[in-house]
C-alpha cells in the first residue's frame, strides 16, 4: 500500500479488529495519581480490569491529547519512506487533538511537499469512531486508493449514530459534568443519562432512563428509530465499560436489526470520563434523530 491509514486509541477497537483492517492506532495517554500510561488496543500498559477496579476504588484518572511532537514523530517515518498518510481520530467536539494534528501535518507538508497528508475530523467518539474506522479499514484492506478512502470517510462520518447510557454518576460528578446534587438524586432514583453525539462529536445528554431494566429497551428503541433502512446489510458495534454481560444482553437485543454486531471495550481514554458500567450501541443511520 502506498499510504498508511491511522487513527488514535480513543476509537476503542480491539486488537483483533485492528489487525483485521490494518489500521495503525496511535496511543493516547492517561494518568492515574502520578503515573502516566499509554493506551493501546492490546492494553499492554494496563489491563482494563485493573483500570476499572481503580475507578471503583475512587481513583479519578485524567487524560491528555496527543501532542504536536508526538504527531510529528508518528507521521515522519512514513513520509520519509515515501508513503502518504490519512488520519482520522477523536472528534473536535470532544478534544483538541484534531487541531494539534493539523498543525503538525501542515509543518510536515512543508518538509515533504510531494507527500499527501489528509487529516479528517471524524465527528465521532469512542466506539462511534471505531465503527467509522472499521468500515473505512475494510475499504483500505481491499485496496482503496487514498482519495477514495478520504471521500468514503467524509461521506460516512455523518451517518454514524451514537447512543450511550452512563452508569457511573460519581465519575461524571468528579469530572464536573454533572452537579453533586444531580448525582445524588440520580443515584437515589436510579436515573441514568442517555447520551448521544451531535454533528461535531460533542456529547449531548438527551434523556434520562429510570432503572437498569429500562436501559436495553431504550437503546433498542433508538436503534429501531434511527437505523438505516439497509441496516440488515450493515455492521453495528456494541461497546461496554467493564460490563461484558450487559454488552452480550444488548447485542442479543439488537442483533436482528443488523447483518452483524461486534462487541468492543470502552478503554481508559473514554472510560476516564464515563466510568464503569457504560453501555453503547453505534450504527449507521439518521444521526440527528432524537437530538432535538
Amino acid at each position: 500500500m502506498k499510504y498508511v491509514f491511522m487513527t488514535d486509541a480513543s476509537c476503542d477497537l480491539t486488537q483483533k479488529q485492528v489487525d483485521e483492517i490494518g489500521v495503525e492506532v496511535l496511543p493516547m495517554e492517561f494518568q492515574i495519581n502520578e503515573n502516566i500510561y499509554q493506551h493501546y488496543p492490546d492494553c499492554r500498559m494496563m489491563p482494563l480490569s485493573e483500570f476499572y477496579a481503580g475507578i471503583k476504588e475512587g481513583i479519578v484518572p485524567k487524560t491528555t491529547q496527543i501532542n504536536f511532537e508526538s504527531f510529528k514523530n508518528y507521521f515522519e517515518p512514513y513520509l520519509k519512506a515515501g508513503k502518504d498518510i490519512i488520519f482520522t481520530g477523536i472528534a473536535t467536539g470532544l478534544s483538541g487533538t484534531y487541531n494539534t494534528c493539523l498543525i503538525a501535518a501542515n509543518e510536515l507538508k512543508e518538509k515533504y511537499p510531494k507527500r499527501k497528508i489528509y487529516i479528517i475530523d471524524s465527528c465521532c467518539d469512542s466506539a462511534g469512531l471505531g465503527l467509522l474506522v472499521y468500515l473505512a479499514g475494510k475499504k483500505y484492506k481491499e485496496g482503496a486508493g487514498i482519495e477514495e478512502l478520504r471521500k468514503y470517510i467524509e461521506k460516512t462520518k455523518g451517518s454514524i449514530c451514537h447512543w450511550f447510557v452512563v452508569d457511573d454518576l460519581d465519575l461524571l460528578k468528579k469530572g464536573g459534568r454533572i452537579s453533586a446534587l444531580t448525582a445524588t438524586f440520580g443515584k437515589a432514583l436510579q436515573i441514568k443519562p442517555l447520551i448521544s453525539a451531535d454533528e461535531t462529536g460533542k456529547l449531548v445528554n438527551v434523556g434520562k432512563i429510570r432503572g437498569k431494566s429500562n436501559v436495553i429497551p431504550t437503546l433498542l428503541n433508538c436503534v429501531k428509530r434511527d437505523a438505516d433502512k439497509n441496516s440488515k446489510k450493515q455492521i453495528a458495534f456494541v461497546a461496554h465499560a467493564n460490563d461484558p454481560s450487559g454488552a452480550k444482553e444488548l447485542r442479543k437485543a439488537v442483533k436482528s436489526c443488523f447483518k452483524e454486531v461486534q462487541i468492543c471495550d470502552i478503554g481508559p481514554i473514554i472510560g476516564s470520563h464515563v466510568g464503569s458500567g457504560m453501555l453503547a450501541v453505534v450504527f449507521q443511520g439518521n444521526r440527528s434523530a432524537g437530538l432535538n
